[in-house]
């Protein structure tokens, strides 16, 4: 790990087999807790390379748990890198159950919130998910309500290992820029939010070899997701695209508007606020407009407007509120 470290110092990137095998040492606890957070620390002052995240993402999923569930299913995952710090509530969460309420299968890949307050699995736990990867469960929750949670932890040592540093640590990590990348399921489908514009083109050049279909989306303003506040950036197998949020049909709106609670109580109220229809307009729209892009990367020859409609749908008539309340039972 000196030498590593040493290499970091002199602002040196590492080659895409180096990555992988830091990674797989990372896993294989073969550095204390020292060494990892000062290899964390030191790797976060600088920008990571293709290369560099090309090599941790194939150690990641070689080492990861592997479940069989896209055999059965066409997945999609909404999830963003987080450690945007705009401390929203839990939009990519929510949306993925307005889409899986609107009858698409989703493999929710999330984890405990790091650089933000509340992540996904913190929200889920508080409201009574019971995390799991028994793979007869995460198939039953995909066929009864259309949506299974992979808490990434019970899949990938790695992230088993870090995560206390990570918690301590309380800033973004080059972690955050790998949690989309290593769903262990393997979604055929993929719709994810980044921090920077940076990271979204290192981002669309690795996905852009790859058989998914995918839609890697950027705020302008920094968020990780569609936040409405200013307009967003795509890069998706037809290209870059600027988003204007007025010809979507929507004005923009108050940051303030979408902040996430101060606590995980706090944010899982807003949480059930959205799947009950009692949130606000902003919410709510948000939310949709992120579930629109998530449907729009799995039936790509639809309109926004078209695919607003039938996330609006789900959201209006409960339909996303009766998948989340049959994932939760059969958990």
């Amino acid at each position: 790990m000196k030498a590593i470290l040493n290499h970091l110092f002199e602002q040196k990137t590492f080659n895409r087999q180096e990555s992988k095998e830091i990674l797989t040492n990372i896993s294989s606890g073969k550095y204390n807790n020292s060494q990892m957070a000062a290899f964390m620390t030191a790797y976060s002052m600088r920008n990571v390379t293709v290369d560099e995240l090309h090599g941790f993402r194939e150690a990641m999923l070689e080492l990861c748990l592997p479940i069989a569930i896209n055999k059965d299913f066409n997945l999609i995952d909404l999830c963003g890198t987080g450690g945007d710090g705009k401390d929203t509530f839990n939009i990519s969460t929510l949306a993925s159950f307005v889409v899986a309420g609107a009858g698409y299968h989703v493999a929710k890949h999330g984890n405990y919130g790091v650089s933000s307050g509340c992540g996904s699995s913190n929200v889920m736990e508080f409201l009574g998910y019971k995390f799991t990867n028994d793979e007869d469960v995460l198939k039953k929750s995909l066929e009864v309500a259309n949506i299974c949670f992979l808490h990434a932890p019970l899949f990938h040592p790695a992230m088993k290992n870090v995560a206390p540093i990570r918690r301590e640590l309380g800033v973004k990590t080059f972690f955050n820029m790998l949690g989309p990348m290593v769903n262990p399921a393997m979604p055929q489908n993929q719709m994810v939010g980044v921090f920077s514009l940076e990271l979204a083109r290192i981002y669309a050049y690795i996905y852009q070899n790859s058989s998914s279909n995918y839609t890697i989306l950027h705020t302008l303003e920094g968020y990780d997701e569609v936040s409405l506040t200013c307009d967003f950036k795509t890069f998706s197998k037809n290209g870059e695209q600027i988003h204007d949020i007025a010809d979507l049909g929507f004005d923009k709106i108050d940051a303030t508007t979408i902040k996430g609670g101060h606590t995980v109580e706090d944010s899982a109220k807003i949480f059930i606020d959205v799947l009950a229809n009692k949130a606000t307009l902003n919410q709510n729209n948000v939310v949709l407009c992120n579930a629109a892009i998530a449907i729009q990367t799995i039936t790509p020859f639809k309109s926004f407007a078209d695919c607003f409609y039938e996330a609006e749908k789900s959201l209006s008539s409960g339909a996303a509120k009766k998948s989340f309340d049959q994932l939760i039972a059969i958990s």
